[in-house]
């Protein structure tokens, strides 16, 4: 009797490949899908992040009958001269708060205001005594996630260079932000020839946020480095309607510069990689929208028509396909295309020009 040759067959070397490849072609296919999927809910986030920002506008105002202005301007006082600080006796006013600054309260991160005197500017000896830049507690320079877009690469935010002058340790880090408060137009954007609006001299200080606030506590139309405006505003002032004026942008991936999805050559503030203003405590994380011509990395500043997406040292910035998120001043948070047109934008940027622009949803 013959006994059976057949058995346990296994795969050739062709069909092996073979079946690899159509592995290979279906992950291939799949992946965008997945890469899709998990910036949706980076982007979904990001949002969040706004809108609890947002909220934080809102209880402010509730509690003061304000919303904070994008900066808090403090006269250098007895403090500065005795202090020996020769960045303190350098400048002729105190560095200001910034309005996140003066949201964290409402933020849930009460136990890091609480380690400053907030009637004294950040960088006041008693909120920063000797040695200088030494005593920054670590709860204080961590980031905190409601200002981190999760779409952003990994950046730095060492203001060490900065300091240096003044014998500080290197480095020196502090919390970054990926949003931004609005203070203004730039004369680059609304003097340009593609919107032909009368334009400032320099920059406009009429969005939602007003003007520096002064220490004294009034109300006062002039800030004491020369900006004329209302400090405080309330939400009643803003006649453009709440739900059609923008407070806060995605400026995203500061320290580091950006043009157009590309990190500008450099990885230093001399040679033009890195820039300042990263950081939420920062006042003048507030920006001035410029207009932009978008067409030269070296020369990211050249004047032009384009605003959003381009450069981000001044300019609405996110690393989300197709333009930016934005709160708005009824808490609510929209995406704003990067066709956008320029007048639409001035007219959601600016509180009370009497613009009819929306955003939609």
């Amino acid at each position: 009797m013959k006994r059976s040759s057949s058995g346990n067959r296994g795969f050739t070397l062709v069909e092996l490949l073979v079946v690899i490849a159509i592995i290979g072609i279906l992950v291939g296919l799949l992946l965008p899908a997945v890469q899709a999927a998990r910036e949706a809910a980076r982007r979904m986030s990001c949002g969040n992040n706004l809108k609890q920002i947002g909220l934080a506008f809102h209880n402010h105002e509730s509690t003061y009958k304000y919303v904070p202005a994008w900066g808090k301007q403090f006269a250098r006082g007895d403090a500065y001269a005795a202090s020996g600080n020769p960045f303190f006796l350098a400048t002729v006013d105190a560095r200001r708060q910034s309005c996140f600054f003066q949201l964290l309260p409402y933020l849930e991160q009460g136990t890091i205001s609480d380690l400053f005197d907030l009637k004294k500017a950040y960088l006041d000896p008693r909120n920063l005594p000797a040695p200088w830049f030494t005593t920054v507690p670590a709860t204080v320079r961590n980031n905190l996630p409601v200002f981190i877009c999760p779409s952003t690469p990994e950046v730095p935010c060492d203001y060490g260079p900065y300091f240096a002058a003044i014998g500080c340790p290197q480095p020196y880090t502090l919390p970054r932000t990926d949003y931004a408060p609005l203070r203004g137009l730039h004369s680059s954007l609304v003097g340009t020839s593609c919107l032909n609006l009368p334009n400032p001299a320099t920059y406009s200080d009429n969005a939602m946020l007003g003007v520096p606030e002064e220490t004294s506590g009034n109300a006062s139309s002039t800030a004491s480095d020369g900006i004329v405006g209302k400090p405080r505003i309330k939400f009643a002032e803003v006649t453009d309607g709440l739900s059609n004026t923008i407070c806060v942008v995605e400026r995203a991936g500061m320290q580091k510069r950006y043009f157009r999805g590309k990190p500008i050559p450099g990885q230093s503030l001399l040679d033009g990689g890195l820039g300042l203003n990263a950081t939420y405590a920062d006042w003048n994380v507030a920006r001035v929208a410029r207009g932009l011509s978008g067409a030269d990395i070296l020369n990211p500043n050249n004047p032009g028509c384009s605003f959003i997406n381009v450069y981000n040292e001044n300019n609405p910035y996110s690393f989300h396909s197709g333009g930016v998120q934005v709160l708005r001043g009824d808490g609510s948070v929209t995406f704003m295309s990067a066709t956008l047109d320029g007048i639409s934008f001035v007219g959601v940027v600016t509180r009370s020009g009497g613009e009819t622009v929306s955003l939609g949803e």
